[in-house]
């Protein structure tokens, strides 16, 4: 018996993590929070949709808490313009909080909209190039106007 490892509990396996200070809810949204340095407490930076989003919020705030020093999520969107601002003067933790909610809600938005674009231009393809050849056209196909277009 020595040497073995206990047995693994169901349901206890370390998940993989794609970005440092996100978490995925049971429901699907993604949530991202941070620890304030020097304290037990957390600041909360929103629920979002997307795990890039949430990632974004988290890098931000981690931003204006540590500075350049900080091990970001996505290292090569730091903006000049605030470089650290937050990590000598000791900003308030609401201030954080919406800064990076901003930039999370941005992110979050942008993705969407990308996906839905992505989606209605797949799904548009999808109906033009496989046609249901067991219905009759309608008025608004394209094949009636361009056999309408034929006959003028």
């Amino acid at each position: 018996m020595e040497g073995q490892l206990p047995p693994k509990k169901a349901g206890t396996e370390p998940k993989e993590r794609l970005f440092r200070g996100v978490r995925m809810r049971k429901w699907g949204k993604w949530v991202a929070e941070i620890r304030e340095p020097n304290k037990r407490s957390r600041i909360w930076l929103g629920s979002y949709c997307t795990p890039v989003a949430a990632a974004k919020a988290y890098d931000t705030a981690l931003f204006y808490l540590r500075g350049r020093a900080a091990r970001l999520n996505f290292p090569d969107d730091v903006s000049v313009d605030d470089a650290g601002r937050g990590a000598d003067i000791g900003m308030p933790a609401a201030w954080i909080r919406k800064k990076a909610a901003e930039v999370g809600t941005k992110v979050d938005a942008l993705q969407l909209r990308s996906a839905s674009v992505f989606s209605s231009r797949s799904q548009e393809e999808k109906r033009y190039k496989n046609p249901d050849l067991n219905r009759e056209p309608t008025p608004e196909s394209s094949d009636d106007e361009w056999s309408s277009g034929l006959l003028q």
